[in-house]
């Protein structure tokens, strides 16, 4: 259902509340006047009916969805293919919606109200090429790798707890994967007994943590080989692989030209400092935000490179002597591997020779 403006002619400005099943847009026109409101499945016929009610409102400034990652990346795509001027708009203020209550209505005004106030300037993933093929691959990836930890933490709860005939003959095998084929060989017979239940427990749990284990080997295989294709110059450097460059990749997505400076990656990857000054106190204090998962590859690049890379061994001994303590460094140093990321990624015409020697 939806209700329209008689003003055809004037510009508009699209808000949308994505959901999993339906989706609610509010159009407003450049003045801030409310044209119209649609709601729509969440499906192609839902997505052409919205395209063909936006431009029937007259000239479409932009248009702001909000889940562009989730519920809203099918509509995201199909109005990116057409041409449409997309942003990502975050959650609605809570503050707002206090005072003004919710609903997928307000929300979806809420959306359209920020990009005409100009407060939303993300564009969204395209989602449409390697990296999102990547994307997927490390969801099923982290899961194995996830399951796996959980299968040996039980085996080795139910062979702490086993009859001691059957936990005494285990701990003679020395090796993980000595453990894990026998197990796997194991014959339980009958389930007469605990020694037999436990037998049986412990070979199931012994096979999943196999297949597991060879999942993940072809996840890493292929996510080896698509981060080679992609960044290759990342892959190779020091401290960096195939991890990193996964997370990295994900992160920017499959149209980096929406990455428009290296301060953006910073606070993308949660590496830059936030003000946090008041009257006569001039400070910042460290950024809660961003992408964990990017901020966590920065800090394993800097523990390596910490260990064993002259230019940030360097960097460490001037800082110390300048007395910040090993934290401070870090977030400074995690500031300069998202400045070489990004000449990596963003800029692979001029990819940075070493962004630790940085000053």
């Amino acid at each position: 259902m939806s209700e329209t403006a008689p003003d055809a002619d004037a510009d508009a400005v699209i808000g949308i509340d994505s959901h999993k099943s339906t989706h609610a847009a509010v159009a407003i026109s450049a003045p801030g006047a409310r044209l119209g409101s649609l709601s729509i499945p969440a499906n192609s016929c839902g997505y052409r009916a919205l395209l063909d009610w936006a431009r029937s409102l007259g000239f479409v400034r932009a248009v702001g969805i909000e889940g562009t990652g989730s519920c809203g990346a099918g509509l995201s795509r199909f109005l990116s293919e057409r041409g449409c001027p997309l942003l990502e708009v975050n959650r609605p203020n809570r503050q707002l919606r206090y005072q003004r209550g919710k609903n997928d209505t307000l929300d979806a005004e809420s959306a359209a109200r920020s990009v005409l106030a100009g407060q939303v300037t993300a564009r969204p993933k395209s989602g449409t090429s390697a990296v999102e093929m990547i994307r997927h691959l490390k969801v099923a990836c982290d899961s194995a790798v996830k399951a796996r930890s959980q299968a040996m933490h039980a085996i080795k709860a139910i062979i702490v707890s086993a009859p001691s005939a059957l936990r005494e003959q285990l701990n003679h095998l020395t090796g993980k994967m000595t453990l894990l084929r026998h197990l796997a060989a194991l014959r339980p017979g009958p389930l007469t007994s605990t020694t037999a239940s436990a037998k049986a427990s412990l070979r199931a749990i012994a096979r999943r943590w196999l297949a597991l284990d060879a999942k993940i080997k072809d996840h890493d295989a292929n996510l080896g080989q698509f981060t080679q294709q992609l960044a290759p110059d990342l892959v190779q450097a020091h401290g960096m692989g195939t991890g990193t460059a996964a997370e990295m990749l994900i992160l920017i997505g499959d149209n980096p030209e929406r990455i428009r400076s290296e301060a953006a990656l910073a606070k993308l990857c949660g590496a830059c400092p936030i003000p946090a000054s008041s009257g006569k106190t001039n400070r910042h204090r460290l950024n809660r935000g961003g992408n964990w998962q990017a901020n966590a590859a920065l800090y394993r690049v800097i523990v390596v490179r910490m260990r064993a890379h002259k230019l940030t061994l360097d960097y460490v001994s001037r800082r110390t002597a300048e007395g910040k303590s090993k934290p401070e460094i870090i977030r400074c140093l995690k500031r300069y591997v998202a400045r070489e990321i990004l000449g990596y990624l963003c800029c692979p015409a001029h990819p940075p020779a070493a962004a630790t020697a940085a000053p």
